[in-house]
């Protein structure tokens, strides 16, 4: 498959009034941290309603109802790439596979829910139809579709190129009027959807409903007057697009960087303060201060953490807010939707049952966990297997898997390694096996197909 193609030009300098972003260079890192000005004036209209503008043209496009002409390509397209017979023989087979006979017998057991959502598939979806459609325009791709390599190699294959990305932002400026600009399944920032309005394009919207939701949540708090606490990882390309949407916020990436800031609400002094805008300089909104914003909070999140942690983390700002401020005021200080998705939450439920069935410890000797090593949700399900003290890989694809019996591996603390032996080969083998919400079928066969030929035996 084609790699991804990065355009690198001149920076164009843009006009821009107070409303828009002052230069066609969007900084990724801090872009969440800026402020639309306009936005704050007597009669200027809400962050929501100016995305909602933007959404109501007719050259931007969101639903895939607009390539009703492309649907038979596109599906043989995804078909022909994503499909794997081996995986559909499992689900047909109670979810267990086995080849093979004495040392070489393998058996792989299948978590109940895994692999492509309905937000990803839909996603892949408008991405492919819009390359059909405006066959011949010059298409563009804000950020990776989707955390999977092979997915995004086949953008580039089908003539999407990647705004490419410096220390200084992205290369918005190769973007001209009637080119044709994709937004990712993780969504765009305001300011992105804005200069993207002024540039002329036709813009085609493929960001997850589920995203979309979070961004009305956050909203409903800035009605409120309250902040946003987010529990995601602020250089997350959903977390800086919801952050985007905010007035007032701070994102917290685990529990304890919650207790940290529930311990300050508790115990606030100057020199907390200072420190915990230290440690939160690039996780907070302009102008933040602790000591007024931290007074009344609202709960939102980047839909691929893990919900467990999300439901504590609320459970603690609604605890902290009831001590500071006594019980008959929580209902006006805090607020929390559920705002999961339901793929990624049934995908880390299916993997928890696995490990919890009786002997799964002695009986699997390890998990493999297949895709993208950027993938948020992916990574939250190695997080299940390790608490439960089983061994789980992460690859991100096949080639992760090697003919002398090694493996690469993204462990549960992010760090990328390689393993000798990792499969046994001197006995019979169980396997757990699942995949991320943006891993196609047919990746997760490839890597199983690795596996089979470690043991002597043939491809599915």
């Amino acid at each position: 498959m084609a790699r991804r193609v990065l355009v690198a030009l001149a920076l164009v300098p843009m006009a821009a009034d107070a409303f828009r972003p002052t230069s066609p260079l969007l900084h990724t890192a801090r872009m969440h941290r800026r402020t639309v000005t306009a936005m704050s004036t007597e009669g200027a209209i809400s962050k929501r309603d100016a995305r909602r503008n933007i959404m109501s043209k007719d050259d931007f496009i969101r639903s895939p109802q607009k390539f009703k002409e492309e649907k038979a390509a596109v599906d043989e397209m995804m078909l022909a790439e994503f499909k794997s017979t081996l995986v559909q023989d499992m689900r047909k087979t109670g979810y267990e596979y086995t080849r093979g006979e004495g040392n070489e017998k393998i058996t792989f057991k299948l978590a109940k829910e895994f692999g492509f959502c309905w937000g990803v598939e839909r996603s892949i979806e408008l991405a492919l139809s819009a390359s059909q459609k405006f066959e011949g325009k010059k298409l563009h791709i804000t950020n990776e579709l989707i955390h999977n390599p092979g997915v995004n190699e086949m953008m580039g294959a089908n003539g999407i190129e990647f705004i490419e990305k410096t220390d200084e932002g992205k290369r918005f400026d190769v973007v001209e009027e009637g080119d044709v600009v994709i937004l990712p399944a993780f969504g765009a920032t305001l300011e992105e959807m804005q200069l993207l309005d002024d540039r002329g394009v036709t813009t085609v919207d493929t960001t997850c409903p589920w995203v979309s939701k979070v961004w009305n949540v956050v909203d409903k708090h800035k009605k409120a007057d309250m902040t946003s606490v987010i529990h995601g990882k602020y250089s997350h390309e959903e977390s800086i697009a919801t952050a985007s949407f905010c007035e007032d916020y701070i994102i917290v990436k685990d529990i304890d960087e919650a207790e940290y800031v529930a311990n300050y609400i508790l115990n606030p002094s100057e020199d907390a303060k200072a420190e915990l805008l230290r440690k939160f300089k690039n996780a907070v909104s302009k102008g933040f201060d602790p000591e007024k914003h931290l007074k009344k909070v609202g709960i939102a999140n980047q839909t691929t953490m893990y919900k467990k942690e999300t439901l504590a983390i609320g459970k603690l700002f609604e605890k902290t807010m009831m001590m500071k401020f006594g019980p008959e005021e929580v209902q006006e200080r805090f607020a929390a939707f559920d705002t999961i998705c339901d793929a990624t939450q049934e995908r880390q439920d299916a993997i928890q049952e696995m490990v919890q069935e009786p002997g799964a410890k002695d009986e699997l000797d390890f998990i493999l966990v297949v895709g993208g090593w950027d993938s948020s949700n992916t990574a939250h399900l190695v997080e299940i297997p390790h608490s439960a003290g089983i061994e789980a890989y992460h690859v991100n694809q096949a080639d992760c898997i090697k003919a002398d019996n090694s493996i690469t591996y993204r462990d549960v603390d992010g760090e990328i390694k390689t393993k000798k032996d990792f499969l046994p080969l001197d006995r019979p083998a169980v396997i757990g096996v699942t995949s991320g919400a943006s891993t196609p079928d047919a990746y997760v066969q490839e890597s199983l197909e690795q596996l089979f030929l470690l043991k002597g035996l043939s491809k599915a």
